[in-house]
């Protein structure tokens, strides 16, 4: 538990160093998000790592191979793969609808001709801020896989394993709808600015999304501070 809760400090301080160095670009915030994560995900795995194997006498089991799926809370872990799938597909709509800023960076602004006028908005989250999300999310779902296969093949009680795995779940979760929610924010935001005719019915799109982003961390926070509470 202690683990768990060196890395949300980690990942809040992570968080404010790189939000406060913001130049300008909108970087700071955006890639705080990532940062936050996996700090968060690097708490929960040292966690379970340095929990102890069980002690006692050696117990009896089936034949049956134990599986990933069989701990993970299948409903949840259904949403937080939906979850994944939005977010890189709206970084990768993104990186496609992006364009130049005046200084010729890829991937940081969004524009649109409207009746003869060409309007630009950003921050938009192209490639140029979504790089970072998409790496943090590859590795991060890495790692926690890698320790779910740990926890099923490891020997541990039934109840313990699920609690471990219900963790980095929650972990994962927050690696997922964190960023998911920045950048929905971000993208809804700029798709207001436009006066473009139908970008501010594509920003209402996203609401639901975010809103969605919402719930799963906040559900991913209670979980990794009080494993009981998050349970369902």
């Amino acid at each position: 538990m202690y683990a768990r809760w060196a890395g949300l400090a980690a990942g809040a301080a992570a968080a404010w160093a790189v939000a406060s160095r913001d130049d300008g670009l909108g970087i700071g915030i955006l890639y705080a998000i990532p940062a936050f994560g996996l700090c968060a995900v690097a708490g929960v795995l040292l966690g379970d790592a340095l929990t102890p194997p069980p002690r006692g006498p050696i117990r009896s089991a089936g034949l049956t191979p134990r599986r990933v799926r069989d701990y993970v809370p299948r409903r949840t872990t259904h949403l937080l793969v939906a979850q994944a799938l939005a977010l890189i597909a709206l970084v990768v709509t993104a990186a496609v609808m992006a364009s130049p800023d005046d200084q010729g960076r890829a991937g940081r602004t969004l524009s649109a001709t409207c009746q003869g006028m060409t309007q630009t908005v950003g921050p938009w989250p192209g490639l140029f801020y979504g790089g970072p999300v998409l790496a943090s999310l590859a590795l991060g779902t890495a790692a926690c896989a890698w320790s779910l296969r740990r926890i099923a093949r490891r020997p541990s009680e039934e109840q313990p394993r699920r609690d471990r795995a219900l963790a980095i779940t929650a972990a994962w979760g927050l690696l997922v709808s964190t960023p998911l929610l920045g950048t929905t924010t971000f993208a809804a935001g700029s798709l207001l600015g436009l006066d473009c005719m139908g970008a501010s019915g594509s920003a209402w799109i996203l609401v639901p999304v975010a809103l969605s982003a919402a719930s799963t961390m906040a559900w991913s926070l209670t979980t990794i501070v009080a494993p009981r509470a998050g349970r369902r």
